[in-house]
């Protein structure tokens, strides 16, 4: 639906970048003219997605960056803009989430959700917005929300907090920055399967259908659809969308709270094996690259 250099020109920074969504988000780009730069956690996904960009001949770099580091993401940004000269965008995806009774949580648990989707949103874009204001060149900030963002979930309570927080982000910098030209615009995904967010928020095949079943689209979202939503913001003809949030759920969150209240009436042994599985998760994988739902 796009002329294949729609994206032509523009370097575009992708948090989360090696993985699910961010992976995804970063081959589309690519393949519409775009020069991609990805930060993660992990060298691995980081370096691979890289080379699956130059192997269908566009530009992609990297650098490793925890973006609850200020620090990391200022030497992250510092760097995609020597790699490419200039960037244009910064599409804050990087994210963590897993299902728990919030009276079961620990502060530490609580503050790492946040620290990842809030502060570490507010960081990239701060970091980029700087450097742009500095310059007097425009940008463009696209934040990777949730369904949820606008009416909250139970179970999933750091995420909800921390992405209604990013949606106030949005909003108020959409105002401030404008005089700068630079836009900040939102995607509100529904449930879209990539392995790091469903082995967190799929406890099991039963409660896969049911949530299925729950979206009046009566399936999960397709990858190639959000990516076409972000390419969309991204370009030049979007250039009069500024502080906007755009929900891509199947109808989702016109028909409910959009979140995990189906789960109200899971049985204690249901919340057993999945705290279960969250230690073993995290005795396997510590530091991991999660999507936004």
């Amino acid at each position: 639906m796009f002329r294949p250099d729609v994206l032509a020109g523009k370097s575009i920074l992708i948090t989360g970048g090696g993985t699910g969504l961010g992976r995804a988000m970063a081959l589309a780009f690519a393949d519409l003219g775009a020069q991609v730069f990805l930060v993660g956690r992990r060298e691995e996904p980081l370096q691979r997605t890289c080379n699956d960009v130059r192997a269908s001949g566009g530009h992609a770099a990297w650098a490793t960056a925890d973006v609850r580091d200020f620090a990391a993401v200022e030497q992250a940004v510092k760097k995609a803009w020597s790699s490419f000269g200039r960037l244009d965008a910064v599409v804050n995806n990087a994210a963590g989430n897993f299902l728990a009774r919030t009276e079961r949580l620990s502060p530490n648990a609580f503050a790492a959700i946040v620290g990842i989707v809030l502060h570490g949103t507010f960081h990239c874009t701060l970091a980029a917005g700087r450097r742009w204001i500095a310059a007097g060149q425009p940008g463009h900030v696209l934040n990777i929300l949730t369904s949820y963002a606008t009416t909250g979930s139970p179970f999933v309570v750091p995420s909800a907090c921390a992405k209604a927080g990013v949606l106030a982000l949005t909003r108020s910098l959409a105002v401030e920055w404008a005089r700068y030209r630079i836009r900040v615009n939102a995607i509100a995904p529904g449930p879209f399967p990539t392995p790091g967010a469903w082995e967190q928020l799929v406890p099991s095949a039963e409660f896969e259908q049911r949530w299925q079943q729950a979206i009046p689209a009566g399936r999960f979202g397709r990858h190639e659809e959000l990516t076409a939503l972000a390419a969309f913001l991204l370009s030049e003809p979007a250039d009069y969308i500024t502080g906007a949030c755009v929900a891509i759920d199947g109808g989702l969150t016109a028909c409910s709270p959009g979140g995990f209240q189906m789960l109200l009436d899971a049985p204690a042994e249901f919340w057993q094996t999945l705290e279960a599985r969250h230690r073993t998760s995290r005795q396997r994988a510590p530091e991991s690259d999660n999507d936004a739902e």
